[in-house]
């Protein structure tokens, strides 16, 4: 049985698949732990670069439980990164499993499970969408407020009741305001996919209370509430979604939004993260602010 089985096998309950996976990353980085993961999602992968110093990489298939995507513009390795100076260690899950990749809803939650299990309490995860707001041209950063899970699955097994108020933190997304006060929020729906939504489906979706649309983000932050972490999630705007523009759809199209808006949105969660985590070693999260934090350069 291969390690991306496991997550899926009737035989080995998620939590241990997490704690191998866990134990082999904090043994390569050579920490007891780790404080903050993040799920690079189409755009944001060189966040990665300008958070700090880079003190261990695995190629995530040789992590338990883990495997190389199969999505074009994914990375496929887990980072571990010092936070500046901040004292704090990132894990960079940079192998997202998708739910429509038909593994099963276990390994679209491994990621997750395996930051808690290797120390994190706070998880930022981010993802390219579908933005129903004309305003919102292709490249916006939107923090996501809430969502709708309307994969008609969840990670959670049997009579595991998990209350999701304030899935997604307010603490967190102030923040984030802190450093872009600009920034819109809304509600995230996750579709199944692979396929685009239909015009329908967005209207749909926006009747039901949402603002963007698209194909992760939602399984992952319930089974990271379930694991206790407090999460931060963030979308980038690559395309207007179905029937809001006459516009064609394509992965290509997301791929180049994501490439276009690479370094400004990069620039944007490094100094997130930065101060998220100078805020968990005990310091002043003000200290050490520029001028240039009031905003996105």
């Amino acid at each position: 049985m291969t390690d991306s089985q496991l997550t899926d096998s009737a035989l080995t309950e998620p939590a241990a698949v997490a704690a191998s996976a866990a134990a082999v990353i904090n043994s390569a980085a050579r920490v007891e732990s780790h404080d903050i993961a993040l799920v690079l999602g189409s755009g944001w992968g060189q966040a990665a670069d300008l958070i700090g110093e880079t003190i261990s990489e695995l190629p995530a298939a040789e992590v338990p439980g883990f495997h190389s995507p199969v999505v074009a513009g994914h990375g496929g390795t887990l980072r571990s990164i010092r936070i500046g100076d901040t004292g704090q260690v990132a894990l960079v899950l940079g192998a997202r499993t998708h739910f429509y990749e038909d593994r099963g809803v276990r390994a679209v939650a491994h990621g997750v499970r395996t930051a808690a299990a290797a120390g994190c309490s706070t998880l930022v995860l981010t993802n390219g969408c579908g933005g129903l707001d004309p305003a919102w041209a292709p490249g916006t950063p939107v923090l996501i407020s809430d969502h709708l899970n309307l994969t008609a699955a969840s990670p959670l097994e049997g009579a595991t009741f998990v209350d999701l108020t304030d899935l997604y933190s307010s603490r967190l997304r102030g923040i984030a305001r802190e450093i872009d006060p600009s920034l819109d929020e809304a509600v995230y729906a996750q579709f199944r996919g692979p396929h685009y939504e239909t015009p329908a489906e967005v209207r749909m979706a926006g009747i039901l209370g949402a603002g963007l649309v698209g194909m992760s983000t939602a399984l992952e932050a319930i089974a990271a509430r379930e694991a206790g972490l407090e999460i931060l999630g963030i979308s980038l705007v690559t395309n207007l979604a179905a029937g809001v523009s006459q516009e064609a759809l394509s992965h290509a199209e997301v791929i180049e939004a994501g490439q276009a808006a690479g370094p400004r949105i990069s620039d944007l969660l490094a100094r997130i993260v930065t101060r998220i985590a100078a805020g968990q070693d005990g310091r002043d999260p003000a200290a050490g602010r520029s001028a240039a934090d009031g905003g996105v350069a």
